[in-house]
């Protein structure tokens, strides 16, 4: 990231969503000041990010003009969000990153961006996706390192959160879409329960793995916009770390982790342990071997269910892992699939065994730091059996690998724990800073 002026440091658009919600419910800013900075941001650096598919600057500046004018909603009245470009917009284009639906113009919004536009957010614009959310990258870079990955597919979503383009974006996770870019770009990642957050008008929804993901360069902005959307109450932190039981599992994956990721686990735990946490393993029993097995199965059948349309009218032109889903899911049977599933619930309820034992379980967000590869498949090992566990997970900017770039930790908890987790993960935090 370019060095920035102590000036630029004071400008809006580098505050986090819990400070600029203070100043703008104390009347010490107003939402347009907040907006231009975001804007200003971005027509500096999007050129060479490529973080957003679509702005609207009258728009943004329009909805922002509207919220200084009125009441506050709730307590992010008037802090402006991205939006990953898979979720429907009535008043901009979505065009799910494929050049099949350019200038596509829903009539709706999606569940989700509804709740916001009531909670009095500002809606910024389109984050950059990759084509219907997809692992093949498109080109957005990564705010720390031009020349390595941003993540997919929220790739747009996390780099514009890294770059103070914006102080929260939403994003998805099918396997790492979440958890993996704000690893690699170094802010806050959560990924909700399954049914955490409201899914409805998700397009190309996989049933049994799509959920919501957050981004925010801060944990208490994770635990606001969650509040928020969910209409839950925040859940406070707990005071001393001594009162955590937290498990640390490597995962069947283990062998994927590079150097930087072991010693960022393992100094976790060594951290977390000096501070008087309850620390044990927390590994998977034999159970969850073949669980990658089964991830593929039910991705790529519901993946092929829900895009048959698409595949018959667009197939020729979409990427060549769309192009493979197209191909493989016809092969693979029902039984097959109902086996998938079938273990996938077994593994759950041994997962639930396991957090009666620990409140968490920390364990790498990625396989190591961000990749100098910018046109292959970022391996979404750490990501992909959690998503399938249906459970909340949050990664936290805790490390640097050996170029410097960040390696974050996973914090996981028992399915429908979302408040509950992230406050935790604050604690965490707290240790780990």
């Amino acid at each position: 990231m370019d060095d920035e002026s102590s000036d630029d440091r004071h400008q809006p658009n580098v505050l986090s969503a819990t400070a600029l919600s203070q100043l703008l419910g104390r009347g010490e800013t107003t939402s347009i000041a907040v907006v231009e900075s975001c804007l200003a941001r971005i027509e500096e650096r999007d050129a060479t990010l490529r973080a957003w598919a679509h702005v609207d600057r009258d728009r943004a500046l329009a909805q922002a003009r509207a919220r200084d004018a009125e009441p506050r909603r709730s307590p992010l009245h008037g802090v402006p969000i991205g939006i990953k470009d898979i979720f429907d917009t009535y008043d901009m284009p979505t065009s799910h990153g494929s050049k099949a639906f350019s200038g596509h113009r829903p009539t709706a919004d999606s569940g989700i961006v509804a709740l916001m536009r009531r909670a009095g957010l500002v809606i910024l614009g389109k984050c950059a996706t990759t084509e219907f959310a997809t692992p093949i990258p498109i080109g957005v870079g990564n705010p720390r390192d031009l020349g390595r990955s941003p993540g997919v597919s929220s790739s747009g979503s996390a780099a514009s959160v890294a770059d103070d383009m914006t102080p929260l974006s939403l994003g998805s996770q099918t396997g790492g879409s979440t958890i993996l870019p704000a690893s690699f770009c170094g802010v806050v990642g959560f990924k909700a329960s399954l049914t955490g957050l409201d899914r409805g008008g998700m397009r190309h929804l996989r049933p049994t793995l799509d959920s919501m993901g957050l981004f925010a360069r801060e944990l208490a902005d994770i635990a606001l916009l969650n509040s928020v959307l969910s209409g839950r109450s925040a859940v406070q932190p707990p005071k001393h770390v001594a009162d955590l039981r937290v498990g640390v599992c490597r995962t069947v994956n283990w062998s994927h982790a590079q150097p930087e990721t072991v010693a960022a686990l393992d100094s976790a735990s060594q951290a977390l342990r000096e501070a008087g946490a309850r620390v044990m393993d927390a590994e998977m029993p034999p159970l969850f071997d073949d669980l990658e097995q089964s991830f593929q199965i039910i991705a790529t059948v519901e993946g092929a269910r829900t895009m048959a349309s698409d595949f018959e009218a667009h197939g020729p032109t979409m990427n060549h892992w769309l192009q493979e889903t197209r191909r493989a899911g016809p092969t693979i049977d029902a039984a097959r699939y109902e086996k998938a599933q079938l273990h996938a619930l077994e593994c759950q309820r041994s997962l639930g065994e396991i957090f009666e034992r620990c409140d968490v379980i920390v364990t790498p967000s990625a396989c190591g730091e961000a990749t100098r590869d910018l046109t292959g498949v970022s391996d979404s090992a750490f990501n992909r059996i959690w998503t399938l566990m249906h459970g909340p997970c949050i990664s936290i900017p805790a490390f640097k690998g050996p170029n410097g770039m960040p390696v974050g930790i996973q914090v996981v908890g028992p399915v429908g724990s979302d408040a509950r987790t992230i406050a935790l993960a604050q604690c965490i935090g707290g240790v780990l800073a």
